[in-house]
């Protein structure tokens, strides 16, 4: 920003710088959403989820679909991988789509960061080394990917330098030519790859099909603010709307940040948050949307204060990658994206570990 770059160039940066240094949370293969804008011009939610695959198929094909099993220590869960757990990704359409609608600097500019730590390597931070520890069974599905995370051949250690030079040309050659040409070939290669004939599910007709959404904001109104997230069809930004109403209520926020009893309260809040979603939540979602708005507006949050009350003790824990920036125009940008946890396979040649979000 110091060289005349606003929010979004910000936002979109970090996010690619991201796909090189944040490598088991997020890749350009993934999907996500931005909620962007300032008080004078309004705001919008981008949209760029992943969609299922699949258009045009007479016949389901073979499908590389299989069950990994992930320890975390205290519990285990089993994820869905290979070529036919990838969902058409939306990641890169959307980051270029937002800058072309709000950046401000050359995209050769945003990019430089990225790769630069693509090429000439980054240093592994201590979290992402025990999240590599963790999807590793995932990552070593596939030699492509097995690059990526252990170039050594063994786990990578806080401190231990990764690099991902096909990832970083891939970049270079989007910032410094035409981006449509570089699109193209991603789109072509994930057909060629993970399509019917290499037993996965996405189409020339997906990816044809396929361009992000731009959409109102949800609103929730928490005391004198207003939060701004992203709206049904999404089920996380009711979610978070409904989290943030039982807060309220609850009086998170009175206590010391991070205090025991601050910890217990978050604790109690996410597993209320989880509960809401385990008792039909994604069906109500699809069946009538503005149920999910009646819940954010506050209809049926006292029962679940209730409940968070009574589950003071639990603790729920996730991952996706998040940035927020504002500016000195006073443009706020904020930005969730995921890759699941991949499914093991990459597109070759350009260093892209691809989702699995169909077997999440």
């Amino acid at each position: 920003m110091r060289r005349g770059g606003n929010a979004v160039d910000a936002v979109v940066a970090a996010k690619l710088a991201a796909t090189v240094t944040e490598l088991p949370l997020t890749s350009l293969c993934g999907g996500g959403a931005c909620v962007w804008g300032n008080a004078d011009d309004g705001y919008e939610v981008l949209d760029f989820f992943a969609s299922t695959p699949g258009l045009g198929l007479a016949t389901r094909p073979p499908l590389d679909f299989a069950p990994v099993t992930v320890d975390f220590g205290e519990t285990t869960q089993t994820f869905h991988v290979g070529k036919a757990a990838a969902a058409v990704p939306g990641e890169l359409v959307g980051l270029l789509e937002l800058h072309r609608r709000a950046g401000r600097v050359p995209l050769r500019e945003v990019v430089a960061p990225a790769v630069g730590w693509a090429r000439d390597g980054f240093a592994v931070s201590p979290q992402i080394a025990a999240i590599i520890g963790l999807v590793a069974p995932i990552a070593r599905r596939s030699p492509a990917v097995a690059r990526l995370f252990f170039p050594a051949g063994g786990l990578p250690h806080a401190g231990d330098r990764l690099a991902n030079p096909d990832l970083g040309d891939f970049l270079h050659a989007l910032g410094e030519g035409d981006p449509a040409t570089q699109v193209a070939r991603y789109w072509a290669s994930l057909v060629d790859n993970f399509g019917p004939a290499q037993d996965g599910l996405i189409t020339a007709h997906d990816v044809a099909a396929y361009a992000p959404v731009v959409r109102e904001p949800l609103r929730v109104g928490i005391g004198p603010y207003t939060v701004l997230t992203n709206p049904p069809p999404s089920a996380g930004g009711g979610l978070i709307g409904a989290g943030l109403r039982i807060a309220e209520r609850l009086g998170i926020g009175d206590e010391e940040f991070l205090s025991s009893e601050h910890q217990l309260a978050m604790a109690a809040l996410l597993a209320t948050v989880s509960a809401i979603r385990q008792s039909g939540y994604d069906q109500r979602l699809h069946a009538d949307p503005d149920s999910i708005r009646a819940l954010v507006a506050g209809d049926g949050i006292p029962a679940w204060v209730e409940r968070a009350r009574a589950l003071l003790t639990e603790n729920q824990l996730g991952a996706t990658t998040h940035i927020s920036v504002i500016d000195a125009e006073r443009m706020a940008v904020a930005m969730t994206t995921s890759n699941g946890e991949g499914c093991g396979q990459a597109l070759p040649g350009l260093g892209i570990h691809v989702n699995n979000f169909l077997g999440e």
